[in-house]
């Protein structure tokens, strides 16, 4: 959990800084961007689970 609040905390800080030197943020849009990190995160639990259920 330490590690999602300084994620976190680290992300809100530079968009306020990229906010307050008027620069676009450095992020791709929520909706795309929620779904790519899903998608990393449930891809390396299904190559986890078929190790499981091969070996």
């Amino acid at each position: 959990m330490k590690e999602v609040i300084l994620a976190f905390a680290a992300g809100a800080f530079v968009g306020v800084v990229f906010k307050y030197i008027r620069l676009p943020l450095p992020a791709p849009p929520v909706f795309s961007a929620v779904m790519g990190v899903m998608g990393v995160y449930f891809g390396g639990k299904l190559v986890e689970w078929l190790h499981k259920v091969i070996s």
